[in-house]
């Protein structure tokens, strides 16, 4: 693509308008500066984009530098998204202030009304969290207490089994001393002895 001389002259009104309008007291007219900056911007990485190709991707047998280039694309893409966070940000302190300023003397009481809820609201954190320190160390202690617990239970616990199991042994190998062996998998009656 050849640089068309059109766009350049537009970009440069919009970059010239917008630093204008950016530097204006209003701040409706502060953002109405930076949107023109903003599009001026995406111009400009257009114009510098060079020539224009096919698109990115075309298919089989077409020469690599028939290709458009992506990155400038990508690059638009990203500084409008840049430049919706930063205008819904600017429409947000705009509001702000309007709403101030339309609330005159009232605006200001209700800011130092704000400024002693914070503090209040900071106490009662402040209060909250010595309350969760009391509670967490309760927990920790009914805890430890569970954890002594549950330790001497399961001691009791390998000690039954232990027990259990040693019966087992016992209680078998009396009824094993009368019989004979028989081979596993051997029908019974049917041992090693005749």
């Amino acid at each position: 693509m050849s640089t068309s001389l059109v766009l350049i002259v537009v970009m440069a009104v919009m970059y010239a308008s917008g630093v204008y309008v950016l530097l204006e007291r209003s701040l409706t007219r502060v953002l109405v500066g930076f949107l023109l900056i903003g599009n001026a911007t995406n111009l400009l990485i257009l114009l510098t984009s060079g020539r224009a190709g096919r698109a990115p991707i075309w298919g089989r047998g077409v020469e690599p530098d028939q290709f458009a280039d992506p990155l400038p694309q990508a690059l638009i893409l990203t500084a409008i998204v840049i430049n919706f966070g930063v205008t819904a940000f600017l429409l947000a302190l705009i509001y702000r202030s309007w709403w101030l300023a339309r609330l005159g003397d009232q605006g200001d009481q209700l800011v130092l009304e704000h400024e002693e809820d914070k503090s209040l609201s900071e106490e009662v954190f402040s209060s909250a969290s010595e309350d969760d320190d009391a509670l967490n160390e309760a927990l920790d202690a009914s805890d430890e207490a569970l954890d002594a617990s549950d330790e001497a239970a399961h001691m009791e616990e390998e000690g039954a089994a232990e027990a259990a199991v040693a019966d087992a042994r016992a209680g078998r190998g009396a009824e094993r001393d009368g019989e004979d062996d028989e081979p596993l998998g051997s029908p019974p009656g049917k041992g090693g002895a005749s």
